[in-house]
């Protein structure tokens, strides 16, 4: 199995399995089966988020979604936020135990701490990003994100 991937954050580091495809928003994508994939938050996300504590979903097994539509909300020590769906695709499964208890999402990223299981068509995988162009796309979104984390987001 290969090392995972590395980015820093400042002084930590965020691992990246290179057995996952990544999106751009933040997500981590499996093949779990045929054209079904499951999604959770990538450890960016998660370092970014801080110990989350409140994870819902207005989505439910059946439905379509369409990529970077809202199927849902998280919270944590540091944000409120509106999760979007990384793909389009058709809701097989969510993770129904996160919603009572949200721990693994900060202790478990890459294994129970998963949040949906879509259904996608060939040109909806072609949209996810290997690691290396995920570790590419972060170099691109950290200047970005340090000034958000400092509230200079207009400085």
């Amino acid at each position: 199995m290969s090392e995972p991937l590395m980015f820093m954050m400042g002084n930590f580091s965020a691992e990246f399995p290179q057995s996952l495809l990544y999106a751009k928003n933040h997500m981590w994508g499996v093949l779990v089966s045929e054209n079904a994939y499951r999604f959770g938050l990538s450890a960016y996300a998660v370092r970014l988020l801080q110990d989350v504590y409140f994870f819902d979903l207005t989505i439910e097994p059946g439905m379509k979604v369409k990529a970077r539509q809202e199927i849902g909300s998280i919270e944590s020590k540091k944000a409120e936020s509106s999760l979007y769906s990384p793909v389009a695709g058709s809701v097989v499964q969510i993770n129904t135990a996160l919603l009572n208890d949200p721990t693994p999402i900060n202790v478990d990223k890459y294994g129970s701490g998963w949040l949906i299981e879509l259904n996608l068509a060939e040109e909806d995988i072609a949209q996810l990003l290997s690691p290396s162009k995920y570790i590419e796309h972060l170099e691109q979104a950290w200047e970005v994100a340090q000034r958000t984390i400092k509230g200079q987001v207009n400085g």
